[in-house]
């Protein structure tokens, strides 16, 4: 299968890239993001640990490695509306924490909402262009008071 894009022409910015470093265990990371994201206007309806169920299932010997859902209420509604659903697909806006190393976490998220139009799940339009910048700023809240 060809991509119908250049995945290495993609600018971080274009998918809403944000990453930053936490100096503390990765469950006090856990914690952390958490608050900060919910202090943002974010629920976090979903949260689970790939690295616990593969280190159990495959015996794969990961890093701590956890995944909050983070979700803003309205937006999400308003997003849900402007892609006819199919946004769902997506959902929820993944915050990851991952261990580089003991006692240094790493935070990571890209925008659902920018991937969403970048590969024609959502209109290229006003309405989701208010939607993306809507969740960029709930974000970059999140990412400047981590």
């Amino acid at each position: 299968m060809t991509l119908p894009i250049d995945p290495t022409q993609i600018d971080p910015e274009d998918i809403g890239e944000e990453r930053t470093t936490l100096e503390m265990s990765h469950e006090d990371a856990i914690e952390h993001v958490r608050d900060v994201f919910t202090d943002a206007g974010f629920g976090v309806p979903v949260e689970f640990s790939p690295s616990e169920m593969l280190n159990e299932k495959v015996d794969a010997g990961r890093d701590p490695y956890y995944v909050l859902g983070a979700c803003n209420p309205e937006v999400a509604d308003r997003a849900l509306d402007a892609t006819d659903n199919k946004l769902g697909a997506l959902m929820a806006c993944n915050v990851v924490v991952w261990e580089e190393e003991p006692g240094t976490q790493v935070v990571y998220h890209v925008s659902i909402m920018r991937i969403a139009r970048l590969v024609g799940m959502a209109p290229d339009d006003d309405e989701m262009a208010d939607i993306v910048a809507d969740t960029g700023e709930l974000v970059e809240e999140a990412f400047r008071n981590l």
